[in-house]
């Protein structure tokens, strides 16, 4: 066949410090708990999250990189993907971009700006099912995209994306997403934006998002987060609501995290009024750092809805980073 060395041809031609230059690498994270729902029913699965990611760069000289990632997460249990059926295989994401000392810019399929960093505010990163109140109680009536996953609402990408992330400058750093591909859905009315403004300095760190989709619903998002020592104090405030105000969900959450050598306390308590009914998030968990990859965890949420009797789940899981 004469592919290979039509390859080798182009190859060729391409500059050898490029080549040089260049790296890629697989990482990801796996977990997996046993653990009794919210729906008193006892199981295997995820509790938090697992994906396998690869990325990469290429060193295009004069201090500017190409860059890539994509992303697929799947349940441990079951081995499928998450959300098999109606989500795409590179679920998580799927970006190519450019880098320079102006910023970073990718498109393609991610988190928008404000999903992508609100977790810097929850002890449990917004994604255990189990205790996070921000899993819970954040963003519920703005999904990011939502026709996205033919036809079902997805919550915290777009597809058609484009990405940027500012340079730190003087502790402020500015991020934004949107697409200027319309979603062909009777309730479509826009194009669908993100903007996030963050600060970092010394111990503080604070975020300020503003977020519309595709169909004109909106979220307000802030947080700030203290650290002293081996004590964290975070707090947030999130504003959710539908185009036409038919629907608002204002959350408030507090949490907190203590150091004590491989352990690591938390505890979080979230409060949200939506509509005309008072929801209430409780929760409490430890890590044990096994090692900087492997990490063991308990947790325990409690959720006492305003049309339901408290309920309660806990468990304990294994996470393994690499």
């Amino acid at each position: 066949m004469r592919i290979q060395p039509l390859l080798l041809a182009c190859a060729a031609a391409a500059p050898l410090s490029a080549w040089a230059q260049s790296a890629v690498s697989g990482n990801g994270l796996l977990d997996l708990g046993v653990f009794r729902g919210f729906d008193g029913v006892a199981q295997v699965g995820t509790v938090q999250r697992s994906n396998i990611a690869i990325s990469g760069f290429e060193d295009l000289g004069g201090g500017m990189k190409a860059v890539f990632r994509l992303s697929t997460r799947f349940e441990m249990d079951t081995g499928q993907s998450e959300g098999a059926g109606h989500k795409p295989f590179w679920h998580d994401e799927s970006t190519v971009g450019l880098q320079g000392s102006w910023g970073t810019v990718r498109v393609g399929r991610a988190m928008t700006a404000m999903w992508a960093n609100d977790w810097k505010f929850d002890p449990w990163c917004n994604f255990n099912r189990i205790a996070s109140p921000a899993w819970y109680l954040w963003h519920p009536l703005t999904p990011s995209a939502p026709y996205a996953n033919n036809g079902t609402a997805e919550y915290g990408r777009v597809n058609n994306g484009i990405f940027y992330d500012s340079p730190l400058v003087k502790g402020f750093t500015l991020r934004l997403s949107g697409s200027f591909e319309r979603e062909h859905e009777p309730g479509a009315s826009g194009l669908p934006y993100s903007a996030v403004l963050e600060y970092a300095h010394g111990p503080v760190s604070t975020m300020a998002a503003f977020e519309r989709n595709s169909a004109g619903d909106k979220d307000t998002f802030v947080a700030g987060k203290y650290t002293v020592g081996a004590v964290a104090v975070m707090a947030a405030y999130d504003y959710s609501r539908t185009f036409d105000l038919g629907g608002q969900s204002r959350a408030a959450t507090l949490d907190a995290t203590y150091r004590v050598g491989r352990v690591t306390l938390k505890a979080g308590y979230g409060r949200q009024r939506l509509n005309a009914d008072v929801n209430h998030f409780t929760s409490i968990g430890a890590d044990y750092a096994l090692s900087r990859r492997t990490t063991l965890y308990a947790s325990l949420g409690n959720k006492r809805d305003a049309t339901t009797d408290a309920r309660t789940s806990f468990g304990v899981g294994l996470a393994h980073a690499f």
